[in-house]
């Protein structure tokens, strides 16, 4: 997926002469290397100082420029939330915060590189749009909205690399706000987002064989969030899981089990979320991930799927 934002930055560039890129201690390469070298001005690496990455972006909007603040998710988001707050938020300008990585993607670096709860962060501010897509046909769309249409400052939540496609022409449009089919099904649907989506189609797979079709649909827009369709979806479906690498707290679950709640669903509903929990353990994310409880066997093994 970094790959495919950057090429889909650099081409949007080439049509939009305002889209800035502000870079905190990224070295480019591919095309986002082809944007600095073409457009110099347009590319300025601020170094280790992500707090100068979104104050020079909000000064950029505000003399009618498009920028995309760029690094790894967790300094992207955590380490300049003041600034974010006050200088983006506050002042509603149309900014992209691009934290590459998110969730557990980073977990051979450590705890300092883990976004666990970032997305329970954004949703807090206001004025404050969040989007994560599954796959890099997503990540295209959300770009080419973000270049040219997004009047707000957004949080783009995107992998790293290697994350596949699962989307297709044949799925239901990508719109920012709108929550996205991405497989039929009945009685049972998965609500997922990013790349951990590849779980939700492992477990379509399996459950097919037994004569049962899993709907999953891409939640890709987690701010603002479209109610009614989520209403639709409840009516729908008699049981909801959520996949999420977030966590329990404040993510795509938190949103779900709220609004169920307020609307006295009476289905079930299953999340697989991240713990509350640091675990001191060093390991790939699949490792990390199953710590938590998230993986194919773990949660096929559930009892809502009985």
């Amino acid at each position: 997926m970094r790959n495919t934002f950057a090429e889909t930055l650099y081409k949007c560039a080439i049509k939009n002469k305002d889209i800035y890129v502000v870079a905190a201690d990224i070295s480019p390469a591919g095309s986002m290397e082809i944007f600095r070298k073409k457009y110099p001005n347009r590319f300025i690496n601020v170094g280790v100082a992500e707090q100068v990455m979104i104050g020079v972006s909000a000064g950029l909007a505000m003399r009618k420029k498009r920028p995309f603040a760029y690094t790894i998710a967790t300094f992207a988001l955590y380490r300049p939330f003041e600034m974010i707050r006050d200088d983006l938020c506050y002042q509603n300008l149309p900014v992209t915060i691009v934290g590459m990585g998110g969730g557990t993607i980073y977990s051979t670096l450590g705890g300092t590189h883990l976004t666990q709860e970032d997305i329970s962060i954004a949703r807090s501010i206001p004025n404050m749009n969040i989007i994560a897509p599954c796959d890099p046909n997503e990540l295209r769309e959300a770009v080419n909205y973000l270049a040219f249409k997004s009047t707000g400052p957004t949080y783009l939540r995107i992998g790293k690399s290697g994350e596949k496609n699962f989307t297709d022409e044949k799925t239901e449009k990508w719109e920012f706000g709108k929550i996205r089919k991405v497989a039929e099904g009945k009685d049972i649907c998965i609500l997922t987002f990013g790349p951990i989506i590849k779980i939700a189609f492992q477990l379509r797979e399996h459950l097919r064989k037994n004569g049962n079709k899993l709907a999953i649909f891409s939640f890709h827009t987690l701010k603002p969030i479209n109610y009614g369709q989520l209403k639709k979806i409840m009516k729908d479906f008699s049981k909801i899981v959520v996949i999420e690498d977030h966590s329990e707290i404040g993510g795509l679950s938190s949103i779900i089990k709220s609004y169920a709640s307020e609307n006295k669903y009476k289905g079930k509903i299953q999340n697989f979320s991240l713990k509350d929990k640091f675990f001191h353990k060093y390991g790939s994310q699949d490792d990390l991930l199953e710590l938590h409880g998230i993986s194919f066997n773990q949660i096929a093994k559930n009892k809502i799927f009985n």
